[in-house]
């Protein structure tokens, strides 16, 4: 499994970056929000996502029309040559992912739940796709068991192209052993999830114990 860290944060990416593990970005309109980005230098932000991240970085559309979606798609492709377009998962956004993949331009397809939902995706030439774990947790569903068959479906076909699914929406630890478990391809988390995928008590308690004799050696 591959890792992406979904944020918009440069230093949070920069740090993930240092540790050898990042092996791309995902970004939405929400997540550069939090970072009190404006409209104005939002390419100029991406720049500096990929300029960092030797990997694929994911910047999403806003439009709700498929020329729209194109344009958008156009001028994010042109930033970088790892940038990766984000578009949702609609019937407009199929057609754009159409059009954009036949340019030999990348689609990252996101808001994706169901795998109806995932096999239009990679049908329409999507790259990438997208399907949301955390979310259907929020209303009481079982997100890793919809992954799940989002990632059983899509094996089971040749689309003509490279079809990687990445995790997303991902809450936890468990959610990412759980989606590893399985054969997803990327999970993209936040910051504090990557922090904690590192974490393990018995870690901790091994590691006081360690500088704890080498004490007593040195004082010996």
């Amino acid at each position: 499994m591959k890792f992406f860290l979904d944020t918009a944060n440069i230093a949070e990416i920069e740090e993930a970056a240092s540790w050898g593990v990042l092996a791309g970005v995902t970004t939405n309109p929400t997540l550069y929000a939090r970072e009190g980005g404006k409209l104005a230098d939002f390419h100029d932000h991406l720049k500096r996502i990929c300029d960092i991240v030797d990997g694929p970085v994911s910047g999403e559309t806003v439009g709700l029309h498929r020329d729209e979606i194109v344009r958008e798609g156009e001028a994010l492709s042109a930033i970088a040559p790892n940038l990766i377009v984000k578009v949702p998962t609609m019937p407009e956004g199929l057609a754009a992912t159409k059009a954009l993949s036949d340019k030999g331009i990348k689609v990252n397809m996101t808001l994706c739940f169901t795998v109806p939902q995932a096999m239009l995706a990679a049908r329409s030439g999507a790259s990438y796709i997208s399907p949301f774990v955390g979310r259907f947790d929020d209303i009481s569903e079982d997100g890793i068991d919809q992954l799940s068959q989002v990632v059983t479906a899509l094996a089971n076909y040749d689309f003509g192209h490279d079809v990687e699914v990445i995790a997303a929406s991902i809450r936890s630890a468990n959610h990412v052993t759980q989606a590893a478990l399985m054969g997803a391809d990327i999970a993209t988390v936040p910051f504090a999830v990557l922090k904690n995928l590192v974490k393990h008590p018995l870690t901790d308690r091994g590691l006081e114990s360690f500088l704890a004799d080498w004490e007593k050696v040195k004082n010996a």
